[in-house]
């Protein structure tokens, strides 16, 4: 296998960690890039980055995506092959309360991304998006061949504008470029703001769980082990007319980029999800239901033609099972802290 040198921005993220660490075991180099800003938790990051830092061939820079010049320094210590650009300001309902964040590190931290590959010439940019820009798509399953304008909140509008900008530089400057739209990822080493954190730590802890939508929302939801192979596999698919698949491929005529889902295609009902939880965890939960908040939408629903098209893969790891192996994480990690 042909060793390569990647820089990823977001290694102290939940995505970032799971990636840099495969990379690393397959043999590969990494220099991570992180702001370990305190939108939850610094001690989970730092424990992320101290695992892939028992890795000789990961090399951590602590920054914010703002600043250029340290992202330049990031490259300086090796040219990557690849860049990976999976840091952001994520949340939805955070973008109610601090827009600002979401400004400045999901545009121009971005934009500084761009302007990286540009000066550098990686082999292939990948960049993450997110499946909240389909809004409340009344056509299901969700296609990467359906309009995504209308977005419900700043965080889809900034990852929106994101792939728009990274089009414009595929063109441009000719540069690879892969989007993915990620589709409610989780996993070991989640976020403490993601709804299966909060729903295991409360039954745990014997606090209510609050569910919104009155708990008649749906999830595509995607273990991490699944989301990590299908971006790992789209690392060598480079957009190019020569590997372009069929109609429902996204592969711009006007640039070497495409966008692609990660998801399985199996939405399951936020219900149906809270039992999965209260069986893995034993016991069961506190439930208060509420109201649809501000931005949310009813469901998401990944159309998964193109990621199996392209790579011969399509994420089918069950609920039941990643949820488990959540829980058993988070017992260990919970004895550990």
């Amino acid at each position: 296998m042909q060793k390569k040198h990647y820089l990823i921005t977001g290694t102290a993220g939940f995505i970032g960690f799971h990636l840099a660490r495969r990379l690393l075991q397959e043999g590969h180099s990494v220099v991570g890039f992180d702001g370990m800003t305190k939108y939850y938790d610094p001690h989970l990051k730092e424990r992320r980055h101290a695992i892939l830092s028992e890795f000789s061939a990961f090399t951590p820079v602590i920054g914010m995506l703002e600043d250029k010049a340290l992202l330049d320094g990031a490259v300086a210590l090796g040219k990557p092959d690849a860049i990976v650009h999976l840091a952001a300001q994520a949340g939805v309902r955070y973008s109610l309360e601090n827009p600002k964040a979401y400004v400045d590190s999901n545009l121009i931290g971005t934009w500084n991304i761009l302007e990286l590959a540009k000066e550098h010439r990686p082999e292939h940019l990948l960049f993450a998006s997110t499946s909240s820009i389909y809004a409340a798509n009344e056509k299901i399953p969700f296609a990467e061949t359906d309009r995504s304008d209308e977005p419900m909140t700043l965080y889809a509008a900034t990852k929106k504008s994101g792939e728009l900008m990274a089009h414009s530089y595929a063109h441009l400057h000719k540069i690879p470029t892969t989007a993915f739209r990620f589709f409610t990822v989780y996993g070991p080493w989640g976020r403490p703001d993601m709804a299966l954190f909060k729903f295991v730590d409360g039954i745990l802890h014997g606090k209510p769980i609050d569910i919104y939508g009155e708990g008649k929302m749906s999830r595509d939801f995607t273990y991490i082990d699944d989301l990590i192979e299908g971006v790992v596999r789209l690392m060598s698919v480079v957009p190019d007319e020569n590997n372009r698949v069929t109609d429902i491929d996204t592969l711009s005529p006007h640039a070497p980029f495409r966008i692609v889902n990660i998801g399985g295609g199996q939405p399951v009902e936020l219900m149906q999800f809270v039992e999965t939880v209260e069986r893995a965890v034993g016991r069961p939960a506190l439930r208060n239901m509420l109201p649809m908040q501000q931005g949310d939408v009813p469901r998401t629903y990944a159309a998964p033609d193109l990621l199996m098209a392209l790579t011969g893969f399509h994420p089918d790891i069950p609920v039941s099972t990643g949820v488990r192996k959540f829980v058993e994480w988070y017992a260990a990690y919970l004895a550990e802290i």
